[in-house]
């Protein structure tokens, strides 16, 4: 390896078997997940550290600055950190670009090793007390036709759950384009007009560093430099941040979903809804007496998303599913047919 990942945990990976978990590990964002360890990203490299599953007390997501990312105001997104808990509650994080790469990330982890928390101890007890309250909104007994909905919302939502590979990049797909939309063109020349500062600043550190100026100097103009530099990426054109590729992803997200319903039919919502959570919170509004037909707890389901926004309050449960699927809604302007 050219860069050998630094152990942050008490056990280690000899050489050969740390190439190989490496070389073959998942890799999404700065970070990797692989068949014995987590690879964490630093300020530099991306998996420059990694972790051994034995060493994980739990593992989550923890996110910074504002949580409406829904809602495609702003600049700056939400800054997101994949972060592991040590036994002895020390902590080690790691950030990530996008949101959504962390949450792939504890997918993955909760599918292979249920056995680590991928929540933190308070989002639990959160957790706890919403699933309280929810079950206590739940009727007690449904009617027939309630409990149809209910069993057959259920049978789709196994056939997605087999898909998970679709219906994320669905989500992701429609969470890219929204940002990507909803970047205010002004942005655009501030962002070049950074850029510029960033080259500025670099070509003084190395006038700097030919001329043999002080080194405090020199380590100023190129932070400077390096900070410019990822501020203007986050919202400058580029092969990925552009219109033009959003749309095409999500064109080609939702062909691929569209083929999938063809092939499984019974999943009673349109192609650029075809997610799980989606089809989770209709079966909330038949459980609790909200509809009482499939059709019934779409339209609920959609009034429901279209109250939310940014201003609103909720629980973490919600956020997450908001974050996930409102997008998708957004951006085809909640219309049946696109």
């Amino acid at each position: 390896m050219l860069f050998v990942p630094k152990l942050i945990g008490t056990t280690p990976l000899d050489e050969e078997t740390l190439a190989a978990d490496k070389k073959g590990c998942e890799k999404i964002g700065p970070c990797g997940v692989g068949h014995k360890a987590v690879y964490m990203g630093g300020r530099l490299i991306d998996r420059g550290f990694y972790v051994t599953y034995g060493d994980i007390q739990r593992i989550f997501k923890r996110v910074a600055m504002s949580k409406g990312g829904f809602t495609g105001k702003g600049m700056f997104g939400a800054m997101a950190y994949l972060v592991v808990q040590f036994a002895d509650g020390h902590e080690k994080q790691s950030y990530c670009k996008h949101e959504e790469e962390v949450d792939q990330i504890l997918a993955i982890i909760e599918r292979e090793h249920p056995e680590i928390p991928t929540h933190s101890e308070a989002a639990e007890r959160k957790l706890r007390e919403a699933e309280e309250a929810e079950r206590a909104r739940y009727l007690k007994e449904l009617s027939p036709a309630a409990q149809q909905a209910v069993d057959e919302l259920r049978a789709a939502q196994e056939k997605l759950m087999r898909r998970r590979d679709l219906t994320d990049r669905l989500a992701f797909a429609a969470r890219q384009k929204r940002v990507i939309d909803g970047i205010n063109p002004t942005y655009r020349f501030a962002a070049v007009a950074i850029f510029l500062l960033a080259v500025a600043a670099a070509v003084l550190g190395v006038y700097m560093l030919l001329h043999g100026r002080d080194y405090a100097g020199l380590v100023a103009a190129f932070g400077f430099a390096a900070i410019f530099l990822v501020i203007s990426t986050r919202v400058m054109p580029t092969g990925r941040n552009n219109k033009r590729y959003g749309q095409e992803q999500w064109d080609r997200a939702l062909a691929n979903m569209r083929a999938l319903l063809e092939e499984e039919k019974g999943i009673p919502v349109p192609p650029q809804y075809a997610h799980p959570v989606v089809l989770e919170r209709m079966i909330r509004v038949l459980r609790e007496g909200r509809a009482m037909s499939v059709d019934e707890a779409y339209g609920v389901m959609k009034s429901d998303l279209k109250a939310l926004n940014s201003s609103v309050t909720v629980t973490q449960k919600e956020y997450d599913e908001v974050v996930a699927v409102k997008p998708m809604f957004l951006v085809c302007e909640y219309a049946d047919k696109v």
